[in-house]
């Protein structure tokens, strides 16, 4: 008898929660708000290249399923570029260098020594 009771008691308390949630929770508000799309909090900086403590920082906002593919795409975008600034001027540089190596080099004399009169 007591744990029927009990059981009654609980059902009036669960019964009367789910009312009071229904009927004086939904006066005056309306649907939730759209959530603003989470951002990268500390993005690429714009103004300068990047080095390895840019990189090591960037973090990305975790999505419904992993992370957002236009912050990832974005990052990655910015990455490849500046690789290939990179490699493109370590192009231009070793060619230089090359060059000044090749202008610095000892030319062997013409075979028979001396110049012809």
């Amino acid at each position: 008898m007591v744990m029927f009771l009990f059981l009654v008691v609980a059902l009036a308390v669960v019964v009367a929660a789910v009312t009071l949630a229904v009927v004086g929770g939904g006066e005056g508000t309306g649907p939730l708000p759209e959530a603003a799309p989470e951002r990268l909090h500390d993005p690429l900086p714009p103004d300068r290249p990047l080095d390895r403590e840019d990189v090591e920082r960037l973090r990305f906002p975790l999505a419904v399923r992993g992370y957002r593919m236009a912050d990832v795409d974005d990052a990655l975008g910015r990455l490849g570029a500046e690789l290939a600034e990179r490699d493109a001027r370590i192009a231009d540089l070793e060619a230089a260098l090359a060059g000044a190596r090749a202008a610095a080099r000892p030319r062997p004399d013409k075979p028979g020594g001396e110049e012809q009169r």
